[in-house]
């Protein structure tokens, strides 16, 4: 089997998923041997036990809270706005104030992991986001229905950073992927359900509701073990051998395994993590890879298209329920589609035509709104809208959506990735809020011109992806980092 890297070991590479899906993926230390590293191959045990399927289950419910804090905005406009009678200007601020919180969770959320373990992380994260989730459903002005949004996007943040990280530490290589992506498919799903519910009830009841998965998560998470690198980390020799006997079965051999993982932190004790070595010049080609994938996916209108969705609709004389509600339903198969293809098709052919239909779907929508400003087709736009959505949202839950975090946690050495992680969580963190907040402005200046500029940015993301990103799939972490920093 080939080389494989220990990168399940790295607690502090943080990332983030945007609106989106977002998906990055820590690798974890079951790999097969290195034939410089003295590490041994890996236990390919396949079963998937019960206390692996438990521990993964209230995981996810961290993925269910980030699904429905992007999916909030958009069915509760009309009664935030209506209720509260906000401006325009205070709920576009409403809607982009979670990526500032995503901001602050983006530089801190791998210290926190390495503080407080992977469920104490969950743990606070449940308890930030209930704060915020009650703030938000029981404010009578603008400013407690900030801080709970504000809330929230921090603890969504640590969401989407230990959720894929526990996942990917405590299952087998040859599960892993498949586990893993049970986080992009649970946010799909829960955007859809915050979609749905929110057109048929009060944007308070919404926000009760939207606690429900992290008080699951809060009972559950006592049941479930922590990680076993996180244990070997801090030291805990006899823990983490317990904690894998849990998760592997009393019967499984896990020796290969725990020494994989003692050697793994050995190696990783002695590894520097300087922030400024990321800008050395052997590193220029991933970080441009990293950081521009993460500036071309929020520039291409991801943010903005999930926060306003049901608004978008509306401003083309189309139904913002149906609407948006069928935007979530093709997230559903799409996510599971691309789970399934990634290992199979690569990650490049997946992000270019990912890419491809995005431009193609604000297109549309742009070509529908000038039609409008023309009064022509007038009876057809509406309709055209809804498909340049629909296509809008399938592409890029084929591959932009998660695929930047996976190449990311791909491309970095091992002794950068928590910086490095840092950095382009930060940027996209960053970008998302210029896009959020700046959306209804620009809809206001120009609707048509807004989604053209959207389009342009996905057309040029083919270019780069074909150019500059490397194919990860089936080499190893090794052999892709020593290419990407020669």
């Amino acid at each position: 089997m080939g080389a494989e890297s220990r990168d399940g070991g790295d607690t502090t590479s943080p990332f983030l998923a945007a609106e989106h899906s977002n998906l990055f993926v820590a690798e974890d230390g079951d790999g097969g041997g290195r034939s410089n590293g003295g590490v041994h191959a890996s236990v390919d045990d396949s079963r998937a036990t019960a206390v692996l399927m438990l521990s993964t289950f209230v995981a996810v419910c961290g993925s269910y809270t980030y699904g429905a804090a992007v999916g909030y905005s958009s069915p509760a406009e009309s009664g935030i706005m209506a209720d509260l009678d906000l401006s325009l200007a205070e709920y576009s601020f409403f809607g982009s104030i979670m990526t500032i919180g995503t901001v602050i969770g983006a530089v801190s959320c791998g210290r926190l992991a390495d503080l407080l373990g992977r469920r104490g992380t969950m743990v606070f994260a449940d308890i930030v986001c209930i704060m915020g989730w009650l703030a938000m459903a029981f404010s009578k002005g603008a400013w407690l229905l900030d801080l709970g949004r504000l809330l929230l996007g921090f603890g969504i943040c640590l969401f989407i950073y230990v959720v894929p990280l526990y996942i990917a530490e405590i299952t087998p290589k040859n599960l892993r992927g498949l586990f893993t992506a049970l986080h992009q498919f649970i946010t799909s799903i829960s955007i859809g359900a915050t979609f749905f519910i929110g057109s048929i009830i009060s944007w308070r009841t919404l926000a009760l509701i939207g606690a429900i998965p992290s008080i699951l998560q809060l009972a559950g998470v006592y049941f479930i073990p922590e990680s076993p690198r996180w244990l070997a980390k801090i030291g805990k020799e006899k823990d983490y051998e317990t904690a894998l006997h849990r998760l592997r079965g009393d019967n499984a051999d896990i020796s290969e395994e725990a020494v994989d993982i003692k050697d793994y932190m050995e190696t990783a004790r002695i590894s520097e993590n300087n922030f400024l070595q990321l800008f050395r010049r052997k590193y220029a080609h991933p970080l441009t890879v990293g950081i521009g994938l993460m500036v071309l996916q929020q520039f291409g209108g991801t943010t903005a298209i999930t926060f306003y969705a049901s608004s978008i609709f509306e401003l083309a004389g189309f139904s913002g329920t149906v609407g948006t509600i069928a935007m979530a339903i093709i997230q559903i198969p799409v996510s599971a589609l691309s789970a399934v293809l990634m290992d199979k098709c690569g990650r490049r052919p997946l992000l270019m035509v990912s890419a491809g239909g995005t431009c193609l779907g604000c297109f549309l929508v742009g070509l529908s709104f000038l039609l409008q400003d023309h009064n022509k087709w007038e009876e057809a736009t509406p309709i055209l809208v809804f498909v340049g959505l629909l296509i809008f949202s399938g592409s890029y839950g084929l591959g932009m959506a998660g695929i930047p975090w996976i190449i990311m946690s791909e491309i970095f050495p091992i002794y950068m990735k928590a910086v490095a992680g840092s950095l382009v969580a930060l940027v996209s963190s960053i970008s998302s809020w210029l896009v959020s907040y700046s959306f209804n402005f620009l809809v206001e200046w120009n609707s048509a011109g807004t989604f053209f500029m959207f389009s342009t940015v996905c057309f040029l993301t083919v270019p780069f992806v074909a150019k500059l990103v490397p194919e990860t799939k089936g080499r190893s972490l090794e052999e892709i980092q020593a290419s990407m920093t020669m």
